[in-house]
């Protein structure tokens, strides 16, 4: 059988165990689910090494995508690396200072985008690069290249170039640079983390298996493909033979997961959130016996524990409720989902338990685009699964915690480096090969590690007081009208929260309780909205220590989404965009200025 060491070598990998099953890669267009079969895949990937090469592109140069998930974005992955050049995907939703810094600094050779839009949006950025850049898209464009014009200069050319692709096959080491991606943070430029084919194959062989449910199974893939958790695990269902369907949108994720019945899926909490608010708010729509059998199974699920700790009288109402109300949320996402793999942010405790009561095994991780991505994960038996943590440190991967409490990771799965920027590496990886993750945790006796906060983002009050806002933004948004929120105060007297509702459910709560609003402006202001939200922060406060305590809030009468920049392409809230773009409420909030704006003391 073919060892496995690079990520290319999976496809031989697959045709040994899997043969050339009709649905390697699959993707809905115009209604249709267009299948590839691996016969399809390999070929491709082929010409599209052959093409590169006819194009003169050489082992070390860049070739850069920017697309929505489909086949054609493997096709290119696995072609780009077969030659030893290197694959820089990024995120379709970034700015285009962010756009010109990565090709600039990462000297992008060429670039292929999926749509119109995208080719609108980079085309005038490409024609200020100091160096040549070529663009083509995915989608037929009208006076645009199209990327078949790279496949089919393969196929012209293939005579000319297979003894020289063969060559550079064969050359190609595991530790090569197979790939660099781009971190968007939260501050600063982005970072070009340098992840090699041996990154991320000791990431596969260390979590395959994760997937109990062989090569008959299916996945929906719908996270962004150059988002490193979605990309590892697809070469972690390559490996293990599982069908991949991509999703038309995030707009079809539920029409989608009805039409496939995947057996597993990846995502990151919010998506989970929603879906959990939305069994509630249907809940409440429910009347008379059906309500009541609703909340009690609700109740049911908040109690549940691993292991059958809760005895045989919890076992044989669990029973129950799973045949009236459980079996109805699983249809709802298609009726065949054994495993959902959740990394990104931190998932709440109370969601693990309701998912797992309702036989939905979320496996919640951890990891970061420098560990490739995954350093710990939950794993579904007791008691290799614990909520409230991200679950065992993998098996080849070494984890300590520092003296102030950082996660420290050193392993196979920790990147080359941030492309040119040896400061910013030796920051990162010390002289004894730790990487120093930013995060703070603690590991139990059985290896198991648990997230508390963010090193950079704790404060201290004017008190000396240390806040850690992550948990407390947590527990804030599991208030069904708190879509997200950002936990302020640093050197205050105390701290505050600035909330963004979830529009949705509140438009519905306003209809049921008579209040009318002009827009969202209105809406977030008015006092009976804001007394509820009051109601909302007082619950959490009852929870917490003195310190902790929200003592004021703000409502913003706007989502926060990547597209307007209140968020990472990850979801994570960008602190140093909200903090300036709300600076005025918020010196409003802590008294420095009046509602004329007039300032009445220093904010230094």
């Amino acid at each position: 059988m073919t060892n496995v060491t690079r990520t290319f070598d999976i496809l031989d990998r697959y045709e040994e165990l899997y043969g050339n099953k009709p649905d390697v890669l699959a993707v809905k267009r115009k209604q249709n689910w267009e299948k590839f079969n691996l016969e399809q895949f390999r070929e491709q990937a082929e010409f599209v090494s052959l093409g590169l090469l006819s194009l003169n592109i050489k082992p070390g140069d860049k070739i850069a995508t920017v697309s929505n998930n489909r086949p054609e974005w493997n096709f290119m992955d696995m072609g780009i690396a077969q030659i030893g050049a290197v694959h820089v995907p990024i995120y379709p939703t970034i700015s285009a200072s962010d756009y010109m810094y990565i090709l600039k600094h990462s000297e992008i050779k060429i670039i292929v985008v999926s749509d119109a839009q995208l080719y609108a949006k980079i085309l005038p950025i490409i024609a200020q690069l100091p160096h040549t850049c070529d663009i083509l898209t995915f989608n037929r464009i009208d006076n645009a290249k199209h990327w078949s014009e790279i496949t089919e200069s393969g196929k012209a050319n293939s005579e000319k170039y297979k003894q020289q692709l063969n060559e550079l096959k064969k050359s190609i080491d595991t530790n090569r640079l197979m790939t660099i991606i781009y971190t968007s943070g939260t501050t600063g430029e982005p970072k070009g983390v340098m992840l090699s084919h041996n990154n991320f194959i000791s990431n596969v062989l260390d979590t395959y298996t994760l997937l109990k449910f062989g090569s008959q199974g299916k996945a929906l893939s719908f996270l962004p493909l150059c988002h490193v958790l979605e990309r590892m695990v697809n070469y972690l269902y390559l490996y293990n033979g599982v069908s991949i369907y991509y999703a038309e949108s995030s707009e079809t994720i539920v029409e989608n997961l009805n039409e496939v019945h995947p057996d597993v899926f990846v995502t990151v909490p919010r998506l989970l959130e929603k879906v959990y608010d939305k069994i509630l708010t249907k809940g409440k729509s429910l009347s008379g016996i059906k309500k009541k059998i609703f909340y009690w199974a609700i109740d049911l699920a908040l109690k549940f524990e691993l292991n059958n700790a809760n005895g045989p009288i919890y076992a044989a109402k669990l029973k129950i409720a799973n045949k009236l109300v459980y079996s109805k949320w699983r249809a709802a996402i298609g009726g065949n989902v054994k495993l959902i793999i959740v990394g990104g942010a931190a998932l709440q405790p109370r969601l693990a338990r309701t998912f797992w009561a309702a036989d939905i095994k979320v496996q919640e991780g951890y990891g970061l685009t420098e560990t490739s991505p995954v350093v710990s994960v939950n794993q579904d038996i007791y008691p290799f699964v614990k909520f409230g943590t991200v679950g065992p440190v993998l098996k080849n991967v070494q984890v300590k915690i520092a003296p102030d409490g950082e996660i420290l990771v050193k392993g196979p799965n920790v990147m080359q480096g941030y492309y040119q920027d040896s400061t910013r590496t030796a920051e990162a990886i010390d002289s004894e090969g730790w990487f120093h993750t930013g995060d703070i945790g603690e590991l139990d006796d059985k290896n198991i590690l648990r997230i508390t906060d963010r090193k950079k983002e704790i404060f201290k009050l004017s008190g000396g007081k240390y806040i850690a806002p992550q948990a407390l933004e947590n527990k804030l948004k599991e208030s069904i009208f708190i879509e997200q929120c950002m936990v302020v105060g640093e050197n205050e007297k105390y701290a505050a929260a600035l909330l963004s509702p979830n529009f949705e459910f509140l438009h519905d709560w306003c209809a049921h309780h008579h209040v009318h609003y002009r827009d969202n402006i209105e809406l977030t202001e008015d006092p009976r909205v804001l007394a509820r939200f009051q109601e909302e922060i007082d619950n959490i406060n009852e929870k917490l220590g003195q310190t902790e305590t929200i003592k004021k809030f703000l409502l913003v009468c706007e989502e926060w989404t990547p597209d307007n920049g209140c968020l990472s392409p990850t979801l994570k809230v960008k602190r140093k965009h909200l903090k300036e773009k709300y600076k005025i409420k918020l010196d409003r909030l802590y008294g420095y200025t009046n509602e004329l704006g007039q300032v009445l003391k220093s904010s230094n």
